[in-house]
C-alpha cells in the first residue's frame, strides 16, 4: 500500500490539505496527518479545528511522498521547522516524491529543490520560486516534486498526486466518483 504523509501547522489552508487527505484515501493511500506544532489539534487558517494523527517526531517509517499544504502562517511554520526541514532534505535527497500548494512550494525553494525546476505556487508567492522556471499551471509536476497554485486546484493537485502513486486510471476513477471533471 502506498504512503503520505501530509505536514499541518497552525494557519494551514484547510481545504488544500484536507482534500489531499480525501482523496488520496479514497484511492486507498495511506495518509497520515502529521503535526509540527507539539500537539495533535491544529487550527487551520479558516478557525477550523482539525485533529492530526500523528506528531512529526512519531514519525516511524518513511512514505511514498511527502505533502505540504499552504496557508498562512501555516506555510511560515512550517519553512521555519527545521526537524521538519531535514526530513525533507533528507527525502528529497533519496529521490523521494515531494508535493506542496499555495505558499508551501516556497518551502521547497527554500531548501534549493526547485532549482531548474518548472514549478508553479500562489500568485503572491511566485517571487519566493527562487531558481524555477515560473508557471501559472495549475499544477505542475517535474520529476519527483510537484506543485500547484491554491485552493482552487486542491482537487487538481490530489488527483495529480493519486496518478503519481496509483496510476491515471486510478485518479480518473476518483474523479468520476467525486462528480469531478478532469481537464
Amino acid at each position: 500500500m502506498r504512503s503520505v504523509y501530509v505536514f499541518c501547522a497552525d494557519g494551514f489552508e484547510e481545504v488544500e490539505g484536507l482534500t489531499a487527505v480525501d482523496l488520496l484515501r479514497r484511492a486507498g493511500v495511506s495518509v497520515t496527518m502529521v503535526s509540527i506544532m507539539g500537539r495533535t489539534k491544529i487550527t487551520g487558517a479558516r478557525n477550523i479545528s482539525v485533529n492530526t494523527d500523528i506528531l512529526i517526531e512519531d514519525i516511524k517509517e518513511e512514505a511514498d511522498m511527502l505533502v505540504l499544504p499552504g496557508g498562512m502562517p501555516g506555510t511560515k511554520y512550517l519553512n521555519e521547522y527545521q526537524p521538519l526541514r531535514d526530513l525533507l532534505a533528507d527525502f528529497y535527497k533519496k529521490g523521494g516524491k515531494v508535493a506542496a500548494i499555495c505558499a508551501a512550494p516556497t518551502v521547497l525553494a527554500s531548501l534549493g529543490f526547485l532549482e531548474k525546476r518548472k514549478a508553479t505556487a500562489y500568485p503572491s508567492c511566485m517571487e519566493g520560486l527562487a531558481g524555477a522556471e515560473r508557471s501559472l499551471e495549475s499544477v505542475v509536476v517535474d520529476g519527483n516534486v510537484t506543485t500547484s497554485r491554491g485552493l482552487g486546484t486542491a482537487v487538481d493537485f490530489a488527483l495529480s498526486l493519486i496518478g503519481q502513486l496509483l496510476g491515471e486510471k486510478k485518479a480518473d476513477e476518483i474523479a468520476e466518483s467525486v462528480v469531478y471533471s478532469r481537464k
